[in-house]
């Protein structure tokens, strides 16, 4: 449970290695938060992520998790909550592909979607209700802004991230009541491995941003964030633009 000052206790992030995760996982172990589960492929980046978080104080627990293997989520994450009510989950794994590979092999594609879209409908659904059968907790879901118009240069990723969001904003209206709330974050571009090498865009951030505007969006019980919140401002400017205009913008 929450404690008196309404911080999350006990904390699951599936995409143990994310480093938007462990960012939030940081802040929250600074204010309270005592249990943690890191769902990944088991690999030294997973036990590394959790020895860090275990020297912060925390008592840290792994569990193999495969976001496209739909077929183990309900029975793999279904143990994380026997072991004890879950305060937050924080859905953060996903793929950026490579658009230009991606559009010459269907089979790279579907890989993208299934990790963004098909992997995090399951793994959100199975925690959701196993939320709500406990009868209270946070599922906090990693869209991004890219979903909001897909771009020609990553369309892929963009309408992955487009169905997520969709799918994660049909699921807080259908929990609303029931004690679970559902928060899509909605960040811009991220400094991390994943987009190493790439020309920032505009409005960059960090995982330790993106953190603080979550912790910020629990203790509001916010239903969207943006990151940087100056983002919510482009992008409805944006999703205005007639088309023959928007595939000749520089975004």
């Amino acid at each position: 449970m929450k404690d008196a000052f309404g911080a999350p206790q006990s904390l699951l992030i599936l995409g143990g290695t994310s480093e938007i995760g462990l960012a939030t996982a940081r802040r929250l172990i600074a204010r309270r938060t005592r249990t943690v589960w890191l769902a990944g492929r088991p690999s030294p980046a997973l036990a590394a992520a959790a020895d860090s978080l275990r020297a912060l104080g925390a008592d840290v627990h792994t569990v193999p998790f495969d976001a496209l293997d739909t077929d183990s989520h309900e029975e793999r994450l279904g143990k994380i909550f026997t072991e004890g009510d879950i305060d937050l989950v924080l859905l953060a794994f996903g793929v950026l592909g490579d658009q230009v590979r991606d559009e010459s092999d269907p089979l790279s594609a579907v890989r993208v979607a299934q990790t963004n879209y098909t992997g995090a409908v399951s793994a959100g659904l199975v925690c959701a209700q196993a939320l709500q059968a406990q009868g209270h907790g946070s599922l906090v879901v990693l869209s991004s802004v890219a979903g909001e118009r897909p771009r020609r240069a990553n369309f892929i990723y963009g309408s992955s991230k487009a169905g997520l969001d969709a799918f994660a904003q049909g699921l807080g209206d259908a929990m609303h009541g029931t004690g679970v709330h559902v928060m899509v974050v909605r960040p811009g571009f991220v400094r991390t491995r994943m987009t190493a090498g790439l020309a920032e865009a505009p409005l960059a951030t960090t995982p330790e941003a993106v953190a603080t505007a979550i912790e910020l969006g629990l203790r509001r019980r916010s239903e969207t964030v943006w990151v940087p919140g100056a983002l919510r401002v482009v992008m409805s400017a944006l999703r205005h633009v007639p088309r023959p205009l928007f595939r000749r913008l520089p975004v």
